[in-house]
């Protein structure tokens, strides 16, 4: 019913720069929150960063002051701007959001099919 794309992977040097977006589609009556998570090769999948439609954030403490997530809500895609990237921040991306939908006016969370972000000089 609803789904959800991302884009923006791919490898990059330490200290560089990357911006992931996920658009949301389907039977979307309003996106709650959306949220990025990553999983690294043999490790649990960890939240990187959140926000609420009304616009509040949260990060976790490893990307504190380095990566921005934004949305839009009128495109139902959000973004995360991530910089001084780290080879520690390489993971498999996924987007995550809670999504009210059309007909059945739950809350139902979705998950994207994950995109690859390698830092390595």
């Amino acid at each position: 019913q609803v789904q959800l794309v991302e884009s923006g992977g791919g490898l990059v040097q330490p200290g560089g720069s990357l911006r992931l977006s996920c658009a949301a589609s389907g039977r979307i009556f309003r996106i709650l929150a959306m949220r990025w998570y990553r999983q690294a090769p043999g490790q649990q999948r960890e939240l990187v960063a959140g926000i609420t439609s009304g616009g509040s954030t949260n990060y976790a403490d490893s990307v504190k002051g380095r990566f921005t997530i934004s949305r839009d809500n009128a495109k139902n895609t959000n973004y995360l701007q991530m910089n001084s990237l780290k080879p520690e921040d390489t993971a498999v991306y996924y987007c995550n959001a809670d999504v009210l939908t059309i007909g059945t006016m739950l809350h139902t969370d979705y998950w994207g099919q994950g995109t690859q972000v390698t830092v390595s000089s």
